[in-house]
């Protein structure tokens, strides 16, 4: 066994030019490090672009209206000022709270039917179920904008529920991106976990809470970061239904701080905006790692 390893390392050696050990703590030539440099440069002005109109927003944000319209781009001291006239003057922290208690609604909801919808997709066979899946998914290619006026006449003349929360939350229990999402997740896990709750004597609800679940966690952080924002950034249906400001969503708050007739205060626009992007970005954070490893190819997601 000695001979064979010391014919392997000399092997190792004459085929490298160097022990494995020194070719891992060789300094770099300096051509890799200029495209190492070069590398990190174009990387970080990409970054710069993304992230230019919101460093434009901040910036705005914290200038005076004179300033504003001007082409200083210095970071002024009226930051708190703009978010104070934001917040209180143009209601926006009531705005907001409509909308987190829409989002959180419709994520809870969306999740909950799709774990369902997924569930009879894989787990049991009834007539036509190929199709009713392609069903579901052709709903993807149908934007909220082309059934709106469909949808406005339901909810408002069938259900009576214009000006409702119920309005802007239970159109958008449905969600094919979800079904989607955890029918491919549940065709991952191996049959015979099924198999073996069957013999246990576990129903299809066991199953799903004490089995399906556990294992989709981070499937279901990740669906949960996407229809959080989606909700979040709701704004020509609550626009259409909601008849008073009482439950109003953000994102119509904010088109209401433009003044279209005097001149708007812009700085409080842009400080209303920079508000309104951190419980979204707050969620993200929090499910980062889920939405990463949601989205994750291979068996160990």
């Amino acid at each position: 066994m000695a001979r064979d390893t010391g014919t392997r390392t000399t092997g190792t050696r004459s085929l490298l030019g160097r022990s494995p050990r020194a070719t891992l703590f060789q300094p770099r030539s300096p051509r890799r490090r200029r495209n190492h440099f070069w590398t990190h440069l174009i990387l970080i002005v990409a970054v710069f672009v993304v992230a230019s109109p919101l460093i434009f927003a901040l910036l705005k944000a914290t200038q005076t209206g004179a300033q504003v319209t001007g082409p200083s781009l210095l970071p002024g001291l009226h930051f708190l000022e703009n978010a104070r006239a934001a917040w209180v003057g143009a209601g926006l922290g009531h705005y907001m709270l409509n909308s987190a208690v829409v989002a959180v609604c419709v994520t809870t909801g969306k999740t909950a039917l799709s774990l369902l919808a997924a569930l009879a997709f894989v787990y049991f066979r009834f007539p036509l179920k190929g199709l009713a899946f392609a069903a579901v998914l052709f709903t993807l290619m149908l934007p909220t904008e082309l059934l709106i006026v469909a949808l406005f006449d339901v909810v408002s003349g069938t259900f009576k529920w214009a000006g409702s929360y119920a309005a802007i939350i239970v159109p958008f229990l449905a969600s094919a991106t979800g079904v989607l999402l955890f029918r491919q997740h549940f065709m991952n896990i191996p049959a015979s976990l099924a198999d073996a709750a069957r013999i246990d004597g576990a129903g299809p609800l066991t199953f799903l809470g004490r089995v399906l679940i556990p294992m989709s966690w981070n499937t279901i952080g990740a669906l949960a970061v996407i229809q959080f924002v989606s909700a979040w950034d709701q704004y020509l249906w609550p626009l259409v239904i909601m008849q008073s400001d009482d439950k109003q969503v953000i994102q119509v708050g904010l088109s209401k701080l433009i003044d279209v007739e005097s001149q708007s205060s812009w700085g409080a626009v842009m400080a209303g905006a920079i508000l309104a992007i951190i419980p979204p970005l707050v969620v993200f954070t929090v499910l980062q790692e889920q939405f990463s490893k949601g989205f994750a190819l291979g068996q160990d997601k």
